[in-house]
């Protein structure tokens, strides 16, 4: 790495240490040439899937996006920054492990709507009524007897 004060290519690392929960690398180096000392941070670069849109076009993953989606569908739920930050967290680490170059927004979208599911029902069903586009009362009643039956499924085997 390039000196910030002389320029010089010849800096070392004079000390290392984990920081932001493991996710960043805080290095002191040391100029060989000038002997400043400063302080560099390295990061994984994760390349995200772009997003093919219901129009075939396609955009890159935007986690700002995501983020804006579901907290329009939790707004005035009891739902904690924390737990919608996890599952957003889980989102985008879902992604990653797929490999893949790109994803389907349909894909996506069953990715918000199981995190929804796990968050707040009602943000849920606030969500599915736009994403699955409902047109009268009967899907969202259907939509609701749905959930309803995965909740007592789950409350049952679990």
């Amino acid at each position: 790495m390039y000196c910030p004060f002389c320029t010089e290519k010849d800096t070392k690392v004079i000390d290392s240490r984990l920081v932001a929960s493991g996710l960043q690398v805080r290095r002191r180096r040391e100029c060989g040439q000038c002997g400043e000392r400063f302080t560099t941070f390295e990061t994984a670069e994760l390349v995200m899937p772009k997003v093919i849109k219901t129009n075939g076009t396609r955009q890159p993953f935007d986690e700002n996006k995501l983020r804006s989606g579901i907290s329009k569908a939790i707004e005035k739920r009891p739902v904690s920054v924390e737990r919608v930050e996890e599952e957003i967290s889980h989102i985008c680490s879902k992604l990653r492990a797929l490999g893949e170059r790109e994803i389907y927004s349909t894909q996506l979208g069953e990715y918000v709507m199981d995190a929804l599911r796990s968050l707040d029902k009602v943000a849920y069903v606030r969500f599915a009524s736009v994403y699955r586009d409902f047109q009268d009362v009967n899907a969202f009643r259907k939509e609701i007897e749905d959930l309803e039956k995965q909740t007592q499924s789950t409350e049952q085997n679990g």
